[in-house]
């Protein structure tokens, strides 16, 4: 593995533009993300595109990381003129990690008929609630990739990254190919890390490798993680798969007190968390379903990392850049969705996403698959954060 060159140089400060047209929706948490409101633009038609995820809670470092890619990618797209001469404009809503508050919040995003999609909501109970709640209303890249959601019968829903069970088999399958084969699994007592056993459970058997160890904290959210540590770390696994999201930092500062030294790969949704551990973070590894945000070498990185410098943004991750993709295929759908726009347009236009090439990844909807992308890789952070993939 190499690290990329340009993952902590930046241009200067002389070099970024000013952002214009996105607005938000009146919401004391757009103030937490540090982006001020701006005013709706002038011209022809705005689209609006609404957003519901964790800005308060203990998944904000992903919420706000998919918001601030998806708003660079539009502030971008509309200093360019637009979509056939149409602004887009973000409506954001703060929904705290809270299944019912995200269910409330799609349904009043919906009561606005100018909201034509609703962009990436956090996390596999929200999302669940928000593609019930507005069954005629697009759902484009949910931040979520358990296997068991994207069974369910769900036309309005578009599912931009690979799913859970692709992410395991890689890390699996990484392991594998060097030896490691005393693997172990800790994951939340939920639907999420039901999705992920029996996703781990399956990888395992593929390649002929029994579990050393299954550990469980008791939610999503639940920061009761030392139990899980010390039975981690008293089994002693040489690879640990972190199938937690917003707790991930805490589990693993946990496993360390407890004297556990397994390698650890955390699933895409740990990352913020991990990331936000500095030093602490370094040598973890975990998949991910998008490019690293700092291999400029692919056409949609550089435009990620010259909008995002554009918007004002400094610091480049996975959750932005996650967002910046999950705004391409949106933005991609809308143009597809022919001069007709509406919602119903909207959801035949991103069924006609089949062998897209956005810039180094690929995209193939059809009216019979909404699941997009099949892209996995894995990251390992170096010293200094640094990523090498």
């Amino acid at each position: 593995m190499s690290a990329d060159r340009s993952s902590k140089m930046f241009p200067p400060a002389a070099a970024l533009r000013r952002r214009t047209v996105l607005q938000f929706a009146a919401s004391s948490a757009a103030a937490g993300l540090g982006l001020p409101a701006m005013a709706q633009s002038a011209g022809s038609r705005v689209i609006r595109i609404g957003t519901t995820f964790d800005n308060s809670g203990v998944e904000k470092a992903n919420g706000s990381g998919l918001f601030l890619g998806s708003s660079a990618y539009f502030d971008a797209l509309n200093k360019a003129g637009g979509i056939n001469g149409s602004k887009v404009e973000l409506v954001m809503k703060d929904d705290g990690f809270k299944p019912d508050v995200s269910k409330a919040n799609a349904l009043a995003l919906a009561e606005d008929p100018a909201v034509l999609a609703i962009l990436h909501p956090l996390g596999t109970r929200q999302t669940a609630a928000v593609i019930d709640a507005v069954p005629g209303l697009a759902v484009v890249g949910p931040n979520t990739g358990t296997v068991a959601l994207r069974k369910k019968p769900s036309p309005n829903a578009f599912w931009v990254r690979a799913n859970y069970d692709q992410e395991i088999e890689r890390l699996v399958a990484q392991a594998s190919s060097v030896g490691q084969t005393r693997i172990g699994l800790v994951h939340p007592k939920d639907p999420l890390g039901q999705s992920l056993l029996a996703g781990f459970t399956a990888a395992m058997a593929r390649h002929k490798i029994e579990p050393v160890v299954i550990a469980t904290t008791p939610g999503t959210t639940s920061m009761e993680v030392d139990p899980a540590a010390k039975e981690i770390a008293k089994a002693s696994p040489q690879i640990v798969i972190v199938g937690l999201a917003g707790t991930a930092a805490a589990f693993i500062k946990a496993l360390r007190a407890a004297g556990g030294n397994s390698t650890i790969y955390g699933i895409s949704i740990s990352a913020g968390s991990i990331f936000g551990m500095g030093d602490q973070a370094h040598g973890v590894g975990f998949s991910i379903p998008v490019l690293s945000p700092f291999a400029a070498r692919s056409e949609l990185v550089r435009r990620y990392q010259s909008d995002m410098l554009a918007a004002g943004h400094k610091t480049f991750s996975l959750s932005s850049m996650e967002g910046y993709v999950d705004a391409c295929v949106l933005a991609e759908g809308i143009r597809r969705a022919g001069s007709s726009l509406n919602r119903a347009s909207l959801i035949a236009g991103l069924e006609r996403i089949e062998g897209w090439d956005a810039g180094g990844m690929r995209f193939n909807f059809s009216r019979g698959n909404h699941e997009g992308s099949t892209f996995v890789d894995v990251a390992i952070i170096g010293s200094g954060g640094r990523l090498l993939t």
